[in-house]
C-alpha cells in the first residue's frame, strides 16, 4: 500500500515531496491534492516539482492518454506514475537507474481531505460521492477502471470546507442507491453545485427531479450518446418540471462518430433543442472523424450561430 511504503529504514527524516502534473488543463489534479495532505499530515515537506531539485520521492499524475509527458528526467529515488494517462509504467535509465511504479492511492489517502492550498487560484471543492458507473458504454473507462455499479465512497463533508461552489466528478451519481441522501446533502451544504460529469437522464423521475430543484446549481447537463435509445420522454420530463426553465441551463452532451449515422446525429440534436435544451456535439475520435461531423459540431457548439440558423443545411450553403 502506498500510505506507508515509504518508511523504512532509508527515510527516518521526513521527505521531500514532488509533485507533477502532468495534464495541467486549468483543473486542478485531485490525487495529488489528496497525496498533499497525506504527506504533510506525516510531516513531509511536499511542493510542486521543481526540475533541477532532488527528492525523496515524485508522484506524477496524468488524466490523458493524449498530453505529452514532461520532457526533463525528474530527480527523486523513487517516482511513481498514477492516472488513466498512464498505461504502462517505465522505469528510467540514465546514470542512475531510477524505480518507477504505478500508483494506486491507499484507501487512507484516497478518503482524505484534499490539500486545496497546492493550487491556490481555485476557490471550488473538488471530489467523488460516488464511484462506478452499471452502463459500461464502450466509449468510457470508469466501469471497468471503478466498477459495473455506483456506490457511495464519501460524505459531502470529507471534501468540502465551506467553499462557495463545490465540483463534482462522480461518473454516475444517480445510479447509487443512496443518492437520495447524497442529493440532500448537496440541497444542505447552500453551495452551488457543478455536477461536472453530468447526469444519468435515465434515470431521472419526478421524485429526483424535486430533489435537484432544491440545489443550487447554474447548469445540468444530460448525455444522449446512443441514437438507439428514445430520452425524450425522460428530458422532456425533467424540462417540465426542472427550476431551470431556460435552455441555456440545461445542456445535453451528443456523442457523435460512435455508432450513429449523420442523420442520427441531426435528429438528437433537433429533438433536445425541441425540447428547451443547448445539445453540445462530442466526437468520438476526432482526428479520424468525416468533415461533415466536424462541421455539425463547429455549427452547434457556437451558440450565436446556433441559435441564428435553424437548419444545418442551412449553415453548409454559408
Amino acid at each position: 500500500m502506498i500510505a506507508g511504503l515509504f518508511y523504512d529504514w532509508r527515510y527516518k527524516m521526513p521527505l521531500k515531496i514532488g509533485l507533477i502534473d502532468i495534464d495541467s488543463h486549468n483543473f486542478p489534479n485531485l490525487p495529488l491534492m489528496k497525496l498533499s495532505a497525506h504527506h504533510k499530515r506525516n510531516g513531509d515537506t511536499v511542493e510542486m516539482c521543481v526540475p533541477v531539485k532532488q527528492y525523496d520521492v515524485i508522484y506524477k499524475s496524468k488524466i490523458f492518454t493524449h498530453t505529452r509527458d514532461v520532457l526533463y528526467q525528474p530527480r527523486a529515488d523513487m517516482i511513481f506514475e498514477g492516472g488513466t494517462g498512464y498505461t504502462t509504467p517505465k522505469e528510467y535509465h540514465g546514470n542512475v537507474e531510477v524505480p518507477i511504479k504505478m500508483l494506486t492511492l491507499a484507501s487512507e489517502i484516497e478518503n482524505i481531505t484534499p490539500d486545496y492550498s497546492l493550487y491556490p487560484k481555485y476557490n471550488e471543492a473538488y471530489g467523488f460521492l460516488t464511484r462506478g458507473c452499471p452502463r459500461d458504454c464502450g466509449f468510457c473507462i470508469v466501469s471497468k477502471k471503478e466498477g459495473l455499479y455506483s456506490k457511495k465512497v464519501a460524505d459531502l463533508a470529507d471534501f468540502h470546507t465551506n467553499q462557495k461552489v463545490i465540483k463534482l466528478l462522480d461518473p454516475n451519481m444517480l445510479a447509487c442507491s443512496d443518492r437520495e441522501n447524497l442529493l440532500a446533502q448537496l440541497a444542505e451544504s447552500k453551495a452551488w453545485i457543478d455536477f461536472t460529469q453530468g447526469l444519468d437522464i435515465r434515470l431521472i423521475n419526478k421524485d429526483i427531479i424535486d430533489l435537484l430543484n432544491k440545489i443550487k446549481t447554474k447548469i445540468i447537463h444530460f448525455a444522449w450518446d446512443n441514437p438507439g435509445e428514445d430520452l425524450t420522454s425522460q428530458l422532456s420530463l425533467f424540462a417540465e418540471y426542472s427550476k431551470l426553465k431556460h435552455y441555456s441551463r440545461k445542456s445535453v452532451y451528443i456523442l457523435t462518430n460512435y455508432n450513429s449515422t449523420h442523420e442520427e446525429d441531426l435528429y438528437r440534436i433537433y429533438a433536445v433543442r425541441d425540447m428547451g435544451y443547448n445539445p453540445y456535439v462530442m466526437i468520438y475520435d476526432k482526428p479520424n472523424a468525416p468533415i461533415i461531423t466536424k462541421r455539425l459540431q463547429r455549427w452547434v457548439n457556437n451558440r450565436r450561430i446556433f441559435r441564428s440558423c435553424e437548419k444545418f443545411e442551412d449553415y453548409m450553403c454559408h
